[in-house]
């Protein structure tokens, strides 16, 4: 393979740090993974792959630790992910897959580190509802194209001043719902097929332990701290994703 790695090793590679950062941040298994897997797997494998291992995460999580929420404020973000991830399954195989990296990852490298070096950014506060809708909308669609269930909500979350606890708390809970009904939506499709079950193992495998470590990790670093890490794993996951796409589009474009 281009990377150098049997297929089952490069795999085993992204689920594992893909686990441990879902862990530590609430978020974020699908674009770490796919930060592993896009040069060499397929797109139709990896976006599957990346669904499961990010919903078996959240499900660890769900089950590990206490997950108090507020459910008035969680609403309008499930309300716009239902809508979504029905699309983002159906774009998926009519993806132009190097064009959705790079606007993903243009978006990510410009917002995300804004956000980080600036703690003065105005926060939203009218029309802050409609905005959580239209940011689920965008994750839902993101998660059933390839996991991405969290990338725009955090930003949003970030955006609103949400408390760390609160917009963790969101995140996690609007993930595990988008990834249930996008994995749910993938298998009665028929995206998810036998060849791909040993895969989906070594993704079971290799993200319970690390999942956990994240997780113990995020008990003890402060809302500075977690602002920071989220907002710079955001960053380098956009900078991943524009290398793997240039490449594919520059040659296009000139």
């Amino acid at each position: 393979m281009a990377s150098g790695l049997p297929l089952y090793l490069l795999i085993a590679l992204g689920a594992g740090l893909a686990g441990f950062v879902q862990g530590l941040s609430g978020f974020a298994f699908g674009l770490v993974a796919m930060s592993v897997w896009a040069w060499t797997v397929d797109p139709m494998l990896a976006a599957v792959l990346a669904v499961f291992g990010a919903l078996l995460g959240q499900l660890i999580a769900a089950f590990t630790q206490r997950r108090a929420f507020d459910k008035a404020l969680l609403l309008p973000f499930v309300l716009g992910g239902l809508a979504g991830v029905p699309l983002g399954v159906w774009l998926l195989p009519r993806l132009d897959v190097p064009l959705f990296k790079f606007c993903l990852g243009l978006l990510l490298v410009i917002w995300a580190p804004a956000m980080l070096l600036s703690d003065k950014l105005p926060r939203v506060r009218r029309g802050a509802r409609v905005g959580d809708a239209v940011s689920g909308l965008m994750g839902g669609v993101m998660a059933g194209v390839a996991g991405f269930a969290g990338a725009v909500p955090t930003l949003w979350a970030q955006l609103r001043g949400l408390p760390r606890d609160a917009a963790r708390a969101v995140i996690q809970n609007f993930n595990l719902a988008m990834l249930l009904v996008s994995f749910a939506i993938h298998v009665g499709t028929g995206n998810v097929t036998l060849r791909m079950l040993p895969l989906m193992g070594i993704v079971a495998a290799c993200v319970l332990v690390p999942v956990l470590l994240g997780a113990r990790l995020y008990i003890g670093i402060s809302d500075l701290a977690f602002r920071r890490i989220v907002l710079g794993l955001l960053t380098a996951s956009g900078v991943v994703l524009l290398a793997a796409s240039l490449p594919v589009l520059v040659p296009r474009w000139f």
